[in-house]
């Protein structure tokens, strides 16, 4: 379809050239010719809109279908994701083991990690449908677009009855040569060329009229464009962030778990009652804003952060340097906890720490 307008193109623009000549022998004139070329070169400004807005229309058309695809199985994805968090929920909740709770935990993990990463998946649909898909759409299908090829379709029909006419005057003007004077001749000459030149005047007018149309739109088209797909990338960008601290958090867990599994006990830490909070007013006064609400979020451990250095007076205590990470798998009434560090397992004032909930998995290092 495209090489057949390509070719009524070139072949319209070969009978405008050859007008031009005729007319040129019969009215001898300069204006004529000259008003042609400002009309062809406006009409070839036109086709090019034309094409270019029309390869736009289809590439935001294809960006459209391409997002509705992506968001069809992306929430499908979700689906099937929220599954599977829901069953490793299910088996974390309702089976232990005789040789400890590991899998039970890290399945836990797991479930809350995935619930997470499909709740990030379904906001990113949600964006793709709101910020991508419906306003390309709105563009694709909306009247400035429509109501500028209009114009172009109108300009491009009076184009032709001009062609026409020009030739019917070509016509009118060779009989009043060839039979000198004749009134009926000269009347349908003066008629023709009336009409001619107002044809003229219609094409001009909505040739300026669409073309700026058309400019209007491709404008819009590119700028619009451009943005949506910025948009897509930046949420793209900002989904897999996000699920990537998600996935470095869960991995932490798991390794933590796996190296608790495997290593040896500590049972003068394990067994020993928590000591009595330190005296130390200023310490008080410190990280009185501290408070614990009793809760280690189900799986018996979370990380921590020091935030003030503790050294350790007894055997069992655990010595805290400010940055360094602590697990924490225990926490008392008396404001105490127990946890490792650095491969030392040991009890610290739970004040001088403070929760992190998400950590790089590079942190693990600094851990055991």
């Amino acid at each position: 379809m495209e090489a057949i307008r390509k070719q009524a193109t070139k072949l319209r623009e070969q009978v405008a050239k050859q007008q031009q000549a005729v007319l040129k022998h019969f009215v001898g004139g300069s204006d004529n010719i000259a008003s042609d070329e400002t009309e062809l070169q406006q009409h070839q400004k036109l086709e090019k809109l034309y094409i270019s807005t029309r390869a736009a229309k289809h590439f935001q058309r294809d960006i459209v279908r391409g997002v509705e695809g992506y968001i069809t199985t992306g929430s499908k994805q979700v689906d099937i994701g929220t599954k599977l968090s829901e069953d490793s929920r299910k088996y974390g909740d309702e089976n232990t083991c005789t040789s400890g709770n590991t899998l039970s935990r890290v399945a836990l993990s797991y479930s809350r990690a995935r619930a997470q990463i499909e709740k990030e998946r379904d906001n990113l649909l949600k964006l793709l449908g709101t910020q991508i898909t419906e306003p390309l759409r709105a563009m694709v299908v909306g009247s400035p677009l429509e109501e500028a090829r209009h114009l172009a379709q109108r300009y491009d029909r009076v184009r032709q009855e001009a062609e026409s006419q020009a030739i019917d005057v070509a016509r009118c003007q060779a009989r009043v040569r060839e039979t000198n004077v004749n009134s009926d001749n000269i009347l349908k000459l003066e008629a023709a060329e009336t009409k001619l030149h107002e044809l003229k005047s219609n094409m001009a007018t909505l040739g300026k009229e669409a073309a700026a149309a058309m400019a209007a739109v491709e404008g819009q088209q590119q700028r619009l464009t451009l943005q949506r797909l910025i948009t897509m990338v930046e949420a793209e960008r900002t989904y897999h962030q996000n699920v990537l601290q998600i996935l470095n958090q869960l991995e932490l867990e798991m390794l933590f778990e796996r190296q608790y599994s495997e290593a040896s006990p500590f049972p003068a830490a394990a067994n020993m009652t928590p000591p009595s909070p330190p005296a130390c007013s200023e310490t008080e006064g410190l990280f009185a804003s501290h408070t614990y609400d009793g809760s280690t979020d189900g799986m018996g451990y979370f990380l921590g952060e020091v935030i003030h250095p503790y050294q350790a007076e007894a055997d069992g205590e655990l010595a805290l340097t400010i940055g360094d990470y602590v697990v924490v798998r225990k926490v008392t009434d008396n404001g105490w906890a127990e946890g490792e560090s650095k491969g030392k397992a040991g009890w610290f004032p739970f004040k001088f720490i403070e929760r992190r909930e998400r950590v790089l998995a590079s942190k693990v290092a600094e851990v055991f």
